[in-house]
């Protein structure tokens, strides 16, 4: 017979003492008539499920280049990809709790981070869907695969992940270059004599403002 498990998610933390961006979920498994479960190796997907809550005008505004303005949010509200990890889970009978470490990522070129950014309060839908291995059996030893219809939703306050980024990023945001434009940039700094990329973007800024305006918008 096989080992029936059911997972589900308890709670979600950040980790003040990781190296990155970090979020923690609780995981908890039940194995069906208390079974013994010699080991596990547990993957996990997670999609942020974004028509599961409501938006705000603010929040859809800063939603518009992921799924467009809001009359086309019947058809372009669709699942996104958030992470994909692996753990490891130590041998029990019948029930268990771990914790699933997330790494996450600050890079406002991917979809979940700004969706993620956008985000006032609330809660972000998120599914957790598992695939795997078990190591089962009580007089001897069976393998099994973690069934692949396994999951479980939990919702991520915003609020935890916002003070996650701000305990790594204080008051600061991430932006990604390529090697190429962060070459000029540096030379742009280093002709200039300016002190840090903040004063670097700021004197972009500014000559960017000091350029005469064409009727069409474009700059002359």
């Amino acid at each position: 017979m096989s080992c029936d498990l059911t997972f589900s998610c308890t709670g979600v933390r950040g980790d003040p003492y990781a190296a990155g961006p970090t979020l923690v979920f609780r995981l908890r498994i039940d194995a069906a008539d208390a079974a013994r479960v010699h080991a596990m190796v547990l993957r996990c997907q997670l999609r942020i499920e974004p028509a599961r809550r409501s938006y705000d005008d603010a929040e859809a505004e800063g939603l518009n280049d992921l799924f467009g303005d809001r009359a086309r949010w019947g058809t372009s509200l669709n699942p996104v990809q958030f992470a994909q990890v692996a753990l490891m889970v130590p041998g029990f009978t019948g029930s268990t709790e771990v914790d699933l470490p997330v790494p996450c990522t600050y890079d406002l070129d991917i979809a979940a981070t700004r969706y993620l950014a956008a985000l006032a309060d609330g809660d972000v839908p998120l599914r957790m869907l598992f695939s795997g291995t078990v190591f089962t059996g009580d007089g001897g030893f069976r393998v099994e695969p973690v069934p692949w219809h396994k999951e479980a939703a939990v919702g991520l306050p915003v609020r935890v992940w916002r003070e996650m980024m701000a305990q790594h990023f204080p008051g600061c945001g991430w932006l990604r270059l390529p090697q190429e434009t962060m070459a000029q940039l540096l030379s742009y700094r280093s002709d200039r004599g300016l002190t840090s990329w903040e004063a670097t973007v700021h004197a972009l800024l500014d000559a960017a403002r000091a350029l005469p305006v064409a009727a069409d918008g474009g700059v002359r």
